[in-house]
Protein backbone atom coordinates (compact mmCIF):
# COMPACT_ATOMS: atom_id res chain seq x y z
CA UNK A 1 0.00 0.00 0.00
CA UNK A 2 1.25 3.49 -0.69
CA UNK A 3 1.69 5.98 1.40
CA UNK A 4 -0.93 8.76 -0.12
CA UNK A 5 -3.38 5.53 -0.21
CA UNK A 6 -2.34 4.99 3.44
CA UNK A 7 -3.37 8.40 4.32
CA UNK A 8 -6.30 8.55 2.11
CA UNK A 9 -7.83 6.01 4.01
CA UNK A 10 -7.09 7.55 7.34
CA UNK A 11 -9.00 10.84 6.54
CA UNK A 12 -12.03 9.51 5.38
CA UNK A 13 -14.47 12.41 5.93
CA UNK A 14 -18.38 11.47 5.43
CA UNK A 15 -20.29 13.76 2.95
CA UNK A 16 -23.86 14.84 2.90
CA UNK A 17 -25.63 14.67 -0.76
CA UNK A 18 -29.33 13.94 -1.69
CA UNK A 19 -31.45 14.03 -5.00
CA UNK A 20 -31.09 17.28 -5.65
CA UNK A 21 -29.47 18.03 -9.35
CA UNK A 22 -27.67 19.66 -10.53
CA UNK A 23 -25.79 19.84 -7.23
CA UNK A 24 -25.98 16.16 -6.35
CA UNK A 25 -28.07 12.91 -8.08
CA UNK A 26 -27.54 9.56 -9.40
CA UNK A 27 -26.82 9.88 -12.95
CA UNK A 28 -28.20 6.30 -15.38
CA UNK A 29 -25.78 4.08 -15.03
CA UNK A 30 -26.74 4.80 -10.81
CA UNK A 31 -23.09 6.76 -10.40
CA UNK A 32 -23.08 9.59 -7.69
CA UNK A 33 -22.40 12.63 -9.69
CA UNK A 34 -23.04 16.38 -9.85
CA UNK A 35 -21.01 19.94 -9.29
CA UNK A 36 -20.75 19.92 -5.05
CA UNK A 37 -20.01 15.79 -5.50
CA UNK A 38 -17.74 16.42 -8.04
CA UNK A 39 -16.22 19.50 -6.00
CA UNK A 40 -15.95 17.94 -2.50
CA UNK A 41 -14.36 14.74 -3.99
CA UNK A 42 -11.48 16.41 -6.06
CA UNK A 43 -10.55 18.63 -3.28
CA UNK A 44 -10.26 15.80 -0.70
CA UNK A 45 -8.24 13.80 -3.09
CA UNK A 46 -5.84 16.87 -3.43
CA UNK A 47 -5.86 16.75 0.17
CA UNK A 48 -4.75 12.96 0.46
CA UNK A 49 -8.32 12.67 1.84
CA UNK A 50 -11.58 10.19 0.43
CA UNK A 51 -15.33 11.11 0.49
CA UNK A 52 -17.48 8.80 1.99
CA UNK A 53 -21.24 10.33 0.52
CA UNK A 54 -24.10 9.33 3.15
CA UNK A 55 -28.25 10.48 1.54
CA UNK A 56 -29.43 12.50 3.94
CA UNK A 57 -32.25 14.67 3.56
CA UNK A 58 -31.59 18.88 4.44
CA UNK A 59 -32.83 18.85 7.75
CA UNK A 60 -31.48 15.31 9.00
CA UNK A 61 -28.51 16.22 7.62
CA UNK A 62 -28.15 19.52 9.87
CA UNK A 63 -28.79 17.59 12.56
CA UNK A 64 -25.98 15.06 11.92
CA UNK A 65 -23.23 17.72 11.11
CA UNK A 66 -24.32 19.29 14.83
CA UNK A 67 -23.87 16.04 16.52
CA UNK A 68 -20.56 15.18 15.10
CA UNK A 69 -21.91 12.34 12.97
CA UNK A 70 -21.79 14.04 9.58
CA UNK A 71 -18.40 15.73 8.79
CA UNK A 72 -19.06 17.62 5.54
CA UNK A 73 -22.75 19.65 4.25
CA UNK A 74 -22.01 21.15 1.09
CA UNK A 75 -23.92 24.19 -0.63
CA UNK A 76 -24.64 25.92 2.77
CA UNK A 77 -25.62 29.50 3.87
CA UNK A 78 -23.31 30.83 6.69
CA UNK A 79 -26.00 31.52 9.98
CA UNK A 80 -25.27 32.82 13.25
CA UNK A 81 -27.37 29.01 14.49
CA UNK A 82 -25.14 27.42 12.47
CA UNK A 83 -22.01 28.62 13.58
CA UNK A 84 -22.26 27.13 16.79
CA UNK A 85 -21.77 23.75 15.37
CA UNK A 86 -20.35 23.91 12.49
CA UNK A 87 -17.12 25.49 10.37
CA UNK A 88 -17.21 27.06 6.97
CA UNK A 89 -15.27 27.03 3.68
CA UNK A 90 -14.85 30.07 1.91
CA UNK A 91 -17.46 30.58 -0.48
CA UNK A 92 -17.58 27.16 -3.45
CA UNK A 93 -21.18 28.92 -5.58
CA UNK A 94 -23.07 31.98 -6.14
CA UNK A 95 -26.84 30.55 -7.07
CA UNK A 96 -29.34 32.96 -5.71
CA UNK A 97 -32.38 32.06 -4.51
CA UNK A 98 -35.60 33.28 -6.21
CA UNK A 99 -38.78 33.46 -5.92
CA UNK A 100 -40.68 30.79 -8.90
CA UNK A 101 -44.47 31.17 -9.73
CA UNK A 102 -47.02 29.44 -11.23
CA UNK A 103 -47.29 31.49 -15.09
CA UNK A 104 -50.97 31.44 -14.83
CA UNK A 105 -50.72 33.34 -11.15
CA UNK A 106 -48.47 36.67 -12.60
CA UNK A 107 -52.11 38.70 -13.52
CA UNK A 108 -53.15 37.66 -10.19
CA UNK A 109 -50.13 38.26 -8.24
CA UNK A 110 -48.13 41.45 -9.57
CA UNK A 111 -45.54 40.92 -6.98
CA UNK A 112 -42.89 43.28 -7.12
CA UNK A 113 -41.19 42.20 -3.61
CA UNK A 114 -41.36 39.03 -1.24
CA UNK A 115 -43.43 41.18 1.44
CA UNK A 116 -45.73 42.22 -0.82
CA UNK A 117 -47.91 38.60 -0.69
CA UNK A 118 -49.05 39.78 2.86
CA UNK A 119 -51.48 42.02 1.04
CA UNK A 120 -52.93 38.99 -0.96
CA UNK A 121 -53.75 35.76 -0.21
CA UNK A 122 -50.41 34.11 -2.20
CA UNK A 123 -49.29 30.92 -0.47
CA UNK A 124 -45.77 30.31 -0.48
CA UNK A 125 -43.88 27.25 -0.35
CA UNK A 126 -40.82 26.60 1.89
CA UNK A 127 -38.50 23.74 2.36
CA UNK A 128 -38.23 22.93 6.49
CA UNK A 129 -35.17 24.23 7.93
CA UNK A 130 -33.35 25.48 4.65
CA UNK A 131 -32.10 29.57 4.95
CA UNK A 132 -33.14 31.82 2.89
CA UNK A 133 -30.93 35.21 3.50
CA UNK A 134 -31.10 37.99 5.93
CA UNK A 135 -34.45 39.77 4.08
CA UNK A 136 -36.48 36.11 4.59
CA UNK A 137 -35.75 35.79 8.30
CA UNK A 138 -36.63 39.13 8.99
CA UNK A 139 -39.92 38.93 7.18
CA UNK A 140 -40.43 35.49 9.38
CA UNK A 141 -40.88 37.72 12.32
CA UNK A 142 -43.53 38.91 11.18
CA UNK A 143 -46.85 37.27 12.03
CA UNK A 144 -49.05 38.49 8.96
CA UNK A 145 -46.04 37.00 6.45
CA UNK A 146 -45.84 33.73 8.33
CA UNK A 147 -49.88 32.73 7.91
CA UNK A 148 -48.55 32.79 3.96
CA UNK A 149 -45.70 29.83 4.16
CA UNK A 150 -46.61 26.62 3.63
CA UNK A 151 -43.67 24.32 4.29
CA UNK A 152 -42.67 21.59 2.40
CA UNK A 153 -39.85 18.62 2.82
CA UNK A 154 -39.31 18.54 -0.58
CA UNK A 155 -39.13 20.51 -3.86
CA UNK A 156 -40.14 17.80 -5.89
CA UNK A 157 -43.46 17.67 -3.94
CA UNK A 158 -43.33 21.59 -4.22
CA UNK A 159 -42.98 21.90 -7.72
CA UNK A 160 -45.94 19.34 -7.88
CA UNK A 161 -48.42 21.38 -5.41
CA UNK A 162 -47.16 24.73 -7.07
CA UNK A 163 -48.56 22.61 -10.50
CA UNK A 164 -51.67 21.70 -8.82
CA UNK A 165 -52.50 25.28 -7.64
CA UNK A 166 -52.11 24.34 -4.05
CA UNK A 167 -49.41 26.91 -3.16
CA UNK A 168 -49.00 30.09 -5.42
CA UNK A 169 -44.89 30.15 -5.41
CA UNK A 170 -41.59 28.94 -4.43
CA UNK A 171 -38.37 29.52 -3.14
CA UNK A 172 -35.67 27.56 -5.03
CA UNK A 173 -32.54 27.91 -5.68
CA UNK A 174 -32.16 29.10 -9.48
CA UNK A 175 -29.78 26.50 -10.92
CA UNK A 176 -31.79 23.94 -9.28
CA UNK A 177 -35.00 24.87 -10.38
CA UNK A 178 -34.10 25.51 -13.79
CA UNK A 179 -33.10 22.38 -14.21
CA UNK A 180 -35.71 20.37 -12.31
CA UNK A 181 -38.77 21.99 -14.35
CA UNK A 182 -36.83 21.09 -17.30
CA UNK A 183 -37.00 17.47 -16.36
CA UNK A 184 -40.28 17.88 -15.34
CA UNK A 185 -41.49 19.50 -18.21
CA UNK A 186 -43.14 22.03 -16.01
CA UNK A 187 -40.81 25.25 -17.92
CA UNK A 188 -43.87 26.29 -19.47
CA UNK A 189 -45.94 26.20 -16.21
CA UNK A 190 -43.93 27.78 -13.62
CA UNK A 191 -41.45 30.24 -13.84
CA UNK A 192 -38.64 32.54 -12.45
CA UNK A 193 -39.55 35.66 -11.56
CA UNK A 194 -37.87 38.53 -10.45
CA UNK A 195 -37.27 38.64 -7.04
CA UNK A 196 -33.95 37.57 -5.50
CA UNK A 197 -34.89 36.43 -1.88
CA UNK A 198 -31.40 36.29 -1.24
CA UNK A 199 -27.70 36.18 -2.85
CA UNK A 200 -25.81 34.88 -0.01
CA UNK A 201 -22.72 32.47 -1.26
CA UNK A 202 -22.80 28.85 -0.58
CA UNK A 203 -20.10 27.39 1.38
CA UNK A 204 -19.10 24.22 2.71
CA UNK A 205 -20.09 23.58 6.28
CA UNK A 206 -18.13 21.43 8.25
CA UNK A 207 -18.61 19.74 12.19
CA UNK A 208 -17.01 21.17 15.10
CA UNK A 209 -16.67 17.58 16.32
CA UNK A 210 -14.64 16.42 14.04
CA UNK A 211 -12.93 18.66 11.90
CA UNK A 212 -10.13 21.57 13.37
CA UNK A 213 -9.41 25.03 11.14
CA UNK A 214 -6.45 23.69 10.27
CA UNK A 215 -8.18 21.39 8.14
CA UNK A 216 -10.89 23.94 6.76
CA UNK A 217 -7.35 26.00 5.84
CA UNK A 218 -6.26 22.92 3.73
CA UNK A 219 -9.20 22.63 2.20
CA UNK A 220 -9.67 26.20 1.17
CA UNK A 221 -6.12 26.06 -0.27
CA UNK A 222 -7.28 23.11 -2.53
CA UNK A 223 -10.15 24.56 -3.73
CA UNK A 224 -8.24 27.24 -4.78
CA UNK A 225 -5.65 25.23 -6.94
CA UNK A 226 -8.46 23.71 -8.74
CA UNK A 227 -9.67 27.77 -9.43
CA UNK A 228 -5.87 28.06 -10.25
CA UNK A 229 -5.67 24.97 -13.03
CA UNK A 230 -9.04 25.28 -14.20
CA UNK A 231 -10.70 22.21 -12.91
CA UNK A 232 -13.10 24.20 -11.13
CA UNK A 233 -14.91 25.50 -14.54
CA UNK A 234 -14.86 21.90 -15.98
CA UNK A 235 -16.58 20.45 -13.20
CA UNK A 236 -18.69 23.07 -12.94
CA UNK A 237 -19.89 23.51 -16.31
CA UNK A 238 -20.45 20.49 -16.62
CA UNK A 239 -24.06 20.79 -14.39
CA UNK A 240 -24.70 24.34 -13.64
CA UNK A 241 -27.14 25.57 -17.04
CA UNK A 242 -24.66 28.76 -17.53
CA UNK A 243 -21.39 29.97 -18.08
CA UNK A 244 -19.00 30.10 -15.30
CA UNK A 245 -17.66 33.71 -14.07
CA UNK A 246 -14.73 32.42 -12.02
CA UNK A 247 -14.54 36.12 -10.44
CA UNK A 248 -17.61 35.58 -8.30
CA UNK A 249 -17.72 31.57 -8.68
CA UNK A 250 -21.25 32.13 -10.35
CA UNK A 251 -22.99 32.54 -13.72
CA UNK A 252 -21.49 35.16 -16.38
Amino acid sequence: MSLQSSNAESCEKTVRWDNDKPYSSLNADGVLVGYYVDTVKTVLQRMGCTAKFVELPWARALAELEAGRLDILPGALKTEQRDRFALFSRVINRSPNVLFVAKSSLKKYPLKSLEDIMATDFKLGTQIDVSYGKQFATLSKNPAFLTHLNPIYSRTNGWKMLQLGRINGLIADEATGLVELQQLNLSNDIIKSAIIVSDDPAMIAFSKKTIDTAFVSRFNAAFESIIKDGEYVRIRDRYIPCKTLVQTLGCQ
